[in-house]
């Protein structure tokens, strides 16, 4: 009798670690971010990066050249990561930054340079190809851990394991739209958690071609 009601008490107590540990909701809240551009249109691609104190951790990462363009058009990486740059195009390319977080001078190359570059400092770097105008690139690279992405609907869910010691949820944001996109916007939500805020951007529409042929990245190289 004592054995039988000992292992119906085990049964229900496993039962119960289960059930604990399945549907019930983590202890995270959440924060859903939706951005929208000035005319209420959802805005893909914003890159959300969270004030939370956490230590990014590097990782290689790959900025590659395909059918004369950067893929991605926007690589978000981990302060301190080193980053290849594979040219998989039978051209060659010659890839250059101004960017403050790290200026760079890939000279004209084919294939893969041998060692990587090391993006060893947090901000926004503008990529261009001196050979090819209309190529343009972005890294940010981020000193926290916990980074987010807008989907094509401008929307991104992330969970939030505790706001400030003010309530309030701090966060940077960026968009390659952005009329300065060298930098990142500083924004601040109050709680309580759950937070679900619908934020608008001033973006700039889709860049055309200047009537000489050469964005202003690539004729500020010219001009060394």
């Amino acid at each position: 009798m004592f054995k039988r009601d000992f292992l119906r008490q085990v049964s229900v107590g496993l039962l119960t670690s289960v059930a604990l540990s399945g549907p019930l909701p983590a202890l995270a809240a959440s924060a859903t971010l939706t951005f929208i551009d000035s005319s209420g249109t959802p805005l893909p691609g914003v890159v959300i990066m969270i004030e939370n104190g956490s230590e990014p951790v590097p990782e290689p990462a790959e900025m590659v050249q395909k059918h004369r363009a950067f893929q991605p058009h926007t690589l978000i990486v981990n302060q301190g990561s080193p980053v290849h740059f594979p040219n998989r195009d039978n051209t060659q390319h010659h890839v250059f930054s101004f960017s403050a977080p790290k200026p760079l001078n890939i000279e004209l190359y084919a294939g893969q340079p041998e060692a990587p570059i090391t993006f060893d400092t947090a901000g926004i770097v503008e990529l261009g190809c001196n050979i090819h105008d209309q190529m343009q690139g972005f890294i940010v690279v981020a000193d926290t851990r916990q980074v987010a992405r807008t989907g094509a609907d401008g929307i991104s869910r992330f969970d939030v394991q505790a706001l400030d010691s003010d309530g309030a949820l701090h966060f940077k944001v960026w968009h390659p739209g952005l009329k300065d996109n060298s930098v990142a916007l500083s924004k601040t939500l109050q709680g309580p958690l759950p937070i679900q805020q619908t934020l608008t951007l001033d973006v700039m529409p889709e860049p055309v071609a200047e009537q000489n042929g050469l964005k202003g990245l690539q004729r500020r190289f010219r001009e060394l």
